[in-house]
This record gives C-alpha cells, structure tokens and sequence, in this order.
C-alpha cells in the first residue's frame, strides 16, 4: 500500500493545473515538470519505446511476453488538473483506518469533509483515504489514473508469468480544458482500443457520455448617466440576466442526473455597454443536444428582434462550439471491450457499476479519432475542489483490472463466454 500511495503522492504535489485561455500546448509550461518526471520514471520500471513529443504527449510499450497473435490494448490518463480550483502547493493528508466520522481538513479554517454532506465517505469506513488540507485539490484526476497505469505496469514487469499481449501507454496534458486528445497522434500510438483510467467511483465502467459544447453570448449596451436614462440606457447585464431567465428552469447540474441534460451558467463579466456569458450544454441524447443548442440561438433572436429598433443591430451575439460526442456510437460495435473490462472487475471482487458519463473524457474524442475507448474508475471522489479524496484500496483496485484485462486479452476469446471478432495490428 505504501508504494501506491508514495508515488501518487510524488505525482500531486507538482502543480499541472491547465488554463482555457492558453492558446500553447501544454497550456502551461508547469505541465513539463510531471511530464519529465513520468518518462524518466516509465524509462526506470523497464517500459519500452518510451518518448514524449513537443506537446508533452508521453506513449510507452509494455511487449507481448505471449507468442500468439493478441490485440494491442492502450491504457491513457492525464496529468493536468482542472483551473476550477487551485492546484498548487498540494498538501496531502493521510486518513487511515476511517471511523466513518468528521474527517477535519483544515482546522484554521474549519473546512470539514463530512459524511453527513458527502454519503459516499460511509462507503470507505476501515480504509485508507488521502484528502487534502482544504485548501486546494487533490488532482486524483487524473493523476490517481496515472499511478494506477504505472503500478500495474510496473507489476506486469515484475511477474513475467502473467501473460499479456502488447499494451500501450498514453499520458495527456490539457484533458481538463477539453483538448486532451486534440494532437493525440492515435496511429503512432497503435492501439486496437484503449481504456482511460480516469471514473470516480470504485467500479465505474462507462461507454456513453455527453454531447458536449460551449456557449459564449455577449450582449451590448449603451449607457448613459442614470438621471437622464429614460428611453436611452440599455444595460447589458440586464439583458444577460433575461437571457439567463429564459433557459428552461431545472435544467441545471444541480438539478439533474443520469441522463438527464442541462445547461450550465458557469461565468458572467461586464457592465452597462457590454457583457459576456460562457455556458456549457450537455446532453446525453444527439437530438436533444441540438433542440439545447437551436434553443440558444432562439433566445438570442427574440432579444434581437425586441431591441432592432432602439439599438439598431444584433445587440446579442451567440457563438455555439461543439467540444465532444458520446462515444457510445464509437464503442458499441465493439461492445467486447466493455465486456472485457466488466468480467476483469468480477475477477478482482469488484462490482461494476455500469452507468453513463455526466462528463467527458479523453476517451470521448479519441473513441472518434478512430480508438475506441470506454472509461474505468480511478478511485477519487469530489474532485475540482478541496473536498477531493480518495480511498488508498480503490486505486490498488484499478490496477488490479488493468492487470486482468491485461490478461483476459491475451486469452481466447479474451476469456468471455462467446466468441468476439477480434481486430489485431
């Protein structure tokens, strides 16, 4: 157990948080800093064939030790962590043996993670948890994925008596601002599919995720002093709040699960002459995704059409950029490796838990760039925040089914019952 938790920890006290208004890959030199570390230590455990290019993607090869011809599987984290919350100077803090009480993360500013807030805590009692001080995240997305990744092939090397075909490495920058597989060279990396190491959840096995875009509305005004106002003062904001009022009420993140959609207020900026809205759309269903985004073209032009006359042009200007698909599409025709990766967690005593993604991962688009690419559970729970942990057993968990999957594809029929049409390279 010490050695999982000694190498997250090496991986999470280096700050890699991302940022959206970078136009760089990485979009932040400090990314460089876990990547460098993450090639020496691939190099290090006897991986193969280990290089990072330009934008810091890192691919390795584990090689067959099997002499019959197996798929080659791929299994991909990342290693920024989201802007949402700070990531620097992470201070981690070992829980062992939970009681299932308080757990008190920062006694100066009583900041509390609470089993009474956060139920799925009474899930861990009697484990190992590892939060943060409360005053950062943790950045166990991804980097709980990455040590998993790297033990397992670590373990894989270390017993040479399990047998397992070819398997591909893959670490990414950037995953959290939603480009982490925008130059992720997937011939190079030569996978017949991948898994990506990056659910919450002890369990989770997901192939189905959100459609997903942005939003960016601006609206204009005209200002002019308040005591002469009447008739004359147009007041952005104001307009940006009607907008806001006419999205559908309970359709927010807050308010929906499963696979119900929403749209997502996530930033407001400006003043009386110009402000700027940013939202996210989600939607699980293609035809709903594109009822979301006909919708906010529709409010903008019944704003338009109310002030043609006073403002004398568009005084609301939507811009709509799709940003991944489900990748259900992608997956479902190729459905073994899910079920792959179910009979490997029944093998390890896990449960899965089969549900679909109320996100994205770098799975989502690399499933469409030809890698068809479902998502595994990393262990870690409320992560973007300071209340982020993760429970020390889930993780050695994870590495387990990479381990068995590892297996099972190199077994006839990949171990399941029925004969697959299986694709080798």
């Amino acid at each position: 157990m010490q050695h999982i938790i000694d190498r997250f920890i090496s991986y999470v006290t280096i700050d890699t948080e991302s940022d959206a208004n970078s136009e760089t890959t990485p979009s932040t030199a400090k990314q460089w800093d876990l990547a460098n570390k993450l090639v020496e230590e691939l190099k290090a455990i006897g991986m193969q064939d280990v290089t990072i290019d330009d934008k810091s993607y890192i691919m390795a090869t584990l090689p067959s030790n099997v002499v019959h011809e197996v798929p080659t599987i791929g299994f991909v984290s990342h290693f920024d962590t989201t802007p949402d919350f700070t990531g620097a100077n992470v201070k981690p803090q070992i829980i062992p043996n939970y009681d299932g009480k308080d757990i008190i993360l920062n006694v100066e500013q009583n900041i509390i993670l609470s089993p009474s807030y956060f139920k799925d805590l009474l899930l861990y009692k009697g484990q190992t948890l590892i939060t943060t001080d409360g005053t950062t995240l943790l950045g166990a997305d991804d980097k709980a994925g990455i040590t998993e990744i790297m033990t397992a092939m670590e373990f894989l090397i270390n017993n040479p008596e399990i047998k397992h075909g070819k398997i591909r490495v893959g670490f990414t920058p950037d995953e959290e601002i939603g480009r982490g597989a925008h130059h992720f060279d997937v011939e190079k990396f030569g996978a017949d599919w991948a898994y990506t190491m990056d659910g919450s959840q002890v369990g989770e096995l997901e192939y189905e995720n959100f459609n997903a875009a942005g939003a960016k509305i601006t609206f204009k005004g005209k200002s002019v002093h308040p005591g002469y106002a009447k008739g004359k003062m147009i007041n952005s904001i104001l307009i940006a709040n009607d907008f806001i009022n006419a999205l559908p009420k309970g359709e927010t993140p807050q308010e929906t699960r499963g696979y119900e959609g929403f749209f997502h207020v996530n930033h407001l900026t400006g003043g009386i002459e110009e402000s700027v809205l940013e939202l996210i759309i989600r939607d699980h269903s293609k035809k709903k995704f594109e009822k979301r985004k006909e919708l906010i073209e529709k409010i903008a032009n019944k704003i338009n059409k109310k002030f043609a006359k006073q403002f004398g042009e568009d005084i609301v200007v939507a811009e709509i950029n799709d940003q991944y698909y489900n990748m259900k599409e992608k997956v479902v025709p190729v459905k073994y490796i899910v079920d792959i990766a179910e009979k490997a967690m029944k093998e390890v005593n896990v449960k899965p838990l089969i549900k679909p993604i109320r996100g994205g991962t770098d799975g989502c688009q690399l499933s469409y760039k030809g890698l068809p690419c479902p998502n595994i559970f990393a262990g870690g729970h409320n992560f973007h925040g300071k209340y982020e942990y993760v429970p020390v057993e889930s993780m050695q968990k994870a590495v387990e089914v990479i381990v068995k999957i590892a297996e099972l594809t190199s077994m006839p029929n990949f171990g399941l019952e029925q004969p697959k049409t299986k694709k080798t390279k």
